[in-house]
């Protein structure tokens, strides 16, 4: 054992410290109290006295700071992918006895902060990163370094970095939070970017760092996104990267093997990719439910019926969850997304088979995951109350992303409109409020309603580009829930701009009457939406061809084109996706 040795740490803020407001919470277990933050308070002259462990030690293992919030577990599957062991943080000693220090931030600022400085993890965090100690911080594990936050705030950060942490603006066309596949402009050695050349990487977030005069000796590369702002800073063996390495695919693994063998003798490959904005997005769909034996299998219905026109009437089996979802990965999907169809009529935090996929699906996929189905409030039998947050905690914990909301985000947008109060109560609010909204996705199922005057409806309606079966030139879109089964008293549009406000980060747009056709998306239905909103949305049911998908982003403002049967069936490749789309001039990951 190395002799305990004494660290004395000097304060980080001079000023007086003002009140700064948020709705921070932290994590206990499944329940989560909501409390007032409080601004970092550093006392000086505090000394800890610091005793190096044998596994801190251990060069094949990586301290990891996890305060609760969000997926981790991608990261850690990605950390002992590269055989690495992890210790976890449990004290701020553990902190100053690291080896290499990992930050993988998720969810909002002010709840990070809360938990950072009532644990009295910030001061050992600031201690540790001064000395020059190897460190890594992953999304919002770069932006508390700096000096504040406009998230629920103003809000302090640590403070090492000079700048402020502000909302993208989306009033340039920009769409917020900023999701998906983009290129870096590395601006000088960063050492853990060497392996990335011009490919795309993952970004998913709605605050972001700009260059300055100030913090400009910091930054290792840039990023645009309705103007440049901060994708990666350096200085010496302190690295941050405002992207997602776990969920990179290789080139993000190689961030990750970068860091945690920095003296590696392998030289710089070749540049490769022609990665220059960001790309459109392929994601692979998994409908999941249990077959009548009982098995979880994917499943693919037409117009959401998943089974099969036979005697027995048994259930479409179209493969193995974890197996196909791995084989998309490989494939070159961007996202893979899981739909839990059965989840309305069950208790989701029951249903532990479909945690496992997760889970499984996690260790050997470094692309986000998507999970829905039953992200709603819920009262097991034994009388006791869960919150959707609740549910969404055990859903990101086991391998999640982003959660998709169904028919609750439908009943919300409907309370919502009827008395235009946000009650903070429902599970777009609750999520949200935590995770943030790019953790959130909507999923709106909507079937087309003809019409030959758009006056003899209140919903917003558009003129179809073919006519109805009695020659109408409009329709509206009319809602549905419980997979498709009961229509509601509200339209796509009135929906998807409720949600937005209610703090949906994206909408995955689906339609019933196209799903499983094979003959395109519902072009009119996708303008409509994503003209009306300014976050991102997701193209879905309809897909037969290549040229679905390019006629798709050629023709609106999607974001994202989701294919399952074709995939499922082999009927058309994702790389082929992805060849057409570059021949016709779309950027997309390579």
């Amino acid at each position: 054992m190395a002799a305990a040795a004494s660290i004395t740490s000097t304060p980080r803020f001079s000023s007086p410290e003002s009140s700064f407001p948020s709705s921070a919470s932290s994590f206990s277990g499944h329940s989560l109290q909501f409390l007032q933050f409080n601004p970092p308070n550093f006392k000086s002259a505090r000394t800890f006295s610091v005793r190096a462990s044998a596994s801190a030690a251990d060069d094949s293992v990586v301290t990891l700071l996890d305060y609760g919030a969000g997926n981790v577990r991608s990261v850690r599957n990605a950390i002992r992918f590269l055989g690495f062991e992890i210790q976890d943080v449990q004290s701020p000693e553990d902190i100053l006895n690291a080896k290499r220090l990992i930050f993988p931030g998720v969810g909002a600022f002010a709840p990070a902060m809360d938990v950072l400085n009532k644990k009295g993890l910030a001061e050992a965090l600031c201690t540790y990163i001064e000395k020059d100690r190897p460190f890594l911080g992953i999304c919002l594990g770069l932006q508390l370094l700096f000096e504040s936050s406009e998230e629920n705030g103003p809000v302090k950060g640590l403070g090492l970095i000079p700048g402020v942490v502000g909302r993208f603006d989306s009033s340039n066309g920009c769409r917020v939070p900023h999701i998906g596949w983009n290129a870096l402009k590395i601006t000088k050695d960063s050492q853990i970017l060497d392996y990335i050349g011009n490919r795309h990487v993952y970004f998913v977030h709605s605050y972001r760092a700009t260059p300055s005069d100030d913090n400009k000796e910091w930054i290792s590369s840039s990023c645009d996104y309705g103007g440049g702002f901060i994708a990666s800073v350096r200085r010496g063996n302190i690295h941050a990267v405002q992207f997602h390495p776990e969920k990179s695919g290789e080139a993000g693994l190689s961030v990750l093997r970068r860091f945690l063998y920095p003296n590696s003798e392998i030289t710089k490959v070749p540049v490769h990719g022609k990665a220059s904005r960001l790309a459109k997005r392929v994601i692979a769909c998994l409908d999941v439910r249990a077959n009548d034996r009982g098995d979880l299998v994917v499943t693919k219905g037409d117009q959401y019926d998943v089974r099969e026109q036979t005697n027995e009437n048994e259930v479409r089996n179209l493969g193995k969850p974890v197996d196909l979802a791995e084989q998309y990965y490989k494939d070159g999907a961007d996202e893979v997304s899981f739909l839990n169809i059965t989840g309305f009529r069950d208790f989701p935090l029951g249903d532990l088979p479909m945690l496992q996929v997760l889970r499984c699906a996690s260790e050997n996929i470094f692309v986000p995951l998507t999970v829905g189905g039953g992200i709603r409030d819920f009262t097991d039998g034994n009388g006791r109350h869960y919150s959707s947050l609740e549910v969404a905690s055990e859903y990101f914990r086991s391998g999640a992303d982003k959660i998709s909301i169904g028919s609750d985000a439908v009943y919300a947008a409907e309370e919502y409109l009827k008395t235009n109060v946000k009650t903070g109560n429902s599970s777009i609010e609750q999520i949200s409020r935590v995770y943030g909204n790019q953790a959130v996705v909507v999923s709106i199922d909507p079937c087309r309603v003809y019409l030959k005057d758009p006056n003899d409806v209140e919903f917003k309606s558009v003129r179809v580009s073919k006519p109805g079966p009695n020659g109408e030139e409009f329709a509206w879109y009319q809602c549905t829930v419980n997979g498709g089964r009961e229509g509601r008293p509200i339209g796509a549009y009135e929906l998807a701009k409720a949600v937005e406000e209610l703090g949906a980060g994206e909408v995955l747009l689906n339609c019933i009457d196209c799903d499983g056709q094979g003959k395109g998306f519902d072009i009119d239905l996708i303008k409509l939406i994503s003209d009306a909103v300014s976050i991102p949305v997701i193209a879905s049911s309809g897909a037969g061809a290549v040229e679905h998908f390019s006629e798709v982003f050629s023709k609106t403002n999607a974001s994202a084109a989701l294919a399952a049967g074709i995939f499922h069936r082999k009927e058309v490749p994702i790389q082929s996706v992805k060849e057409h789309l570059l021949k016709e001039g779309v950027e997309v990951r390579g």
